[in-house]
């Protein structure tokens, strides 16, 4: 096993006070699919959480 992403790039591992890398993702907002970007929040305070196992199959 490696350390290294899908895409070939190092993975990042965030720490505290660490910038999150730039990013762009889809959500599910008011019934519709709509991309977010996180350059739009740049200067704002933001929360970022995920559920790994979200959608999946128990």
């Amino acid at each position: 096993m490696t350390n290294q992403s899908q895409n070939g790039q190092q993975p990042f591992y965030a720490t505290r006070d660490d910038q999150a890398p730039p990013f762009s993702t889809k959500g599910f907002v008011d019934g519709e699919i709509k991309t977010f970007e996180l350059e739009q929040y740049k200067g704002k305070w933001l929360l970022l959480f995920f559920y790994p196992s979200d959608f999946t199959p128990v």
